[in-house]
């Protein structure tokens, strides 16, 4: 046996590596997919995830049947934490649920490729640069994207906004329209007290050529998180004008919010 075989023995467990297996995704001959997935490398990152997901957030999520097993799905989610802890808690729900379990993708912030070795990292384990070509390529390709409508306005707040829901782009339901992709709405509670920040300095961050520079301890706090899946939701492609898909927009966005309210209100302790 090889070093790599045994160290991968040590280090992914194997009914984790199985569960990776059962998902399908269509990868050349290097190992890797367009946007550089690799299935090797998942199975490494999700074996440090599980222990995350399991014992440091112990997290509980309700509805995740919720996303269907195959076709294109935009994953929408409110944005917290400073880091894309949320967006990595969401992805192990699904690809670990028991019954048609699925590797979605995620748009992550312009920023986080420019990280020495980060945006490798991150595109081995199915993040993508959060870019509308990027989406409607891989929704073309029937994938499940996770998606953060706020953006860098949501992953940066401070913490006296927690769980105010900042304004979302347009964007992702002018792509769920065109390829004809299921929404399904997720509300995340937890992850605005891992990395609570009490300031941005703004300056720091211009100087930087970073969205925001937060005051906050360096630290990720065990805070846990309940991850609520609501129900699909469908719009059809029919061409209307744009005040029209900002209120389908602010109706995906009032399912999101309904689903924080329902992870506050079953939350008993923060940590």
């Amino acid at each position: 046996m090889s070093l790599a075989s045994i160290l991968k023995s040590k280090l992914v467990p194997a009914e984790l590596s199985e569960q990776i297996d059962r998902i399908r995704k269509p990868i050349g001959s290097l190992g890797y997919d367009p946007w550089g997935y690799n299935s090797e490398a998942i199975k490494y990152g999700f074996s440090f995830t599980r222990q995350l997901y399991e014992k440091y957030f112990r997290v509980e999520s309700d509805g995740v049947e919720n996303v269907p097993a195959e076709g294109p799905v935009l994953i929408i989610a409110n944005h917290s934490g400073q880091l894309p802890i949320d967006g990595l808690l969401i992805g192990y729900a699904l690809a670990a649920r028991k019954v048609n379990p699925r590797m979605p993708r995620a748009m992550i912030e312009r920023f986080l490729p420019t990280v020495p070795y980060l945006g490798n990292l991150l595109n081995e384990v199915g993040a993508v640069l959060g870019d509308p070509t990027n989406c409607a390529k891989m929704l073309a390709n029937e994938e499940a994207i996770i998606v953060f409508p706020e953006g860098v306005r949501g992953s940066g707040k401070l913490y006296r906004d927690r769980y105010q829901l900042k304004r979302f782009g347009n964007g992702f339901m002018h792509l769920a329209m065109k390829y004809k992709a299921t929404i399904v709405p997720v509300g995340v509670v937890g992850c605005e007290e891992t990395i609570p920040a009490i300031a941005n300095i703004k300056p720091l961050a211009k100087a930087l050529g970073i969205p925001y520079a937060p005051v906050a301890l360096p630290v990720v706090l065990p805070a846990k998180v309940h991850l609520n899946f609501g129900p699909p939701m469908f719009f059809d492609d029919l061409e209307i004008p744009e005040e029209q898909v900002t209120a389908r927009v602010e109706q995906v966005k009032g399912e999101i919010s309904k689903l924080i309210d329902k992870g506050l209100s079953e939350r008993k302790r923060l940590f």
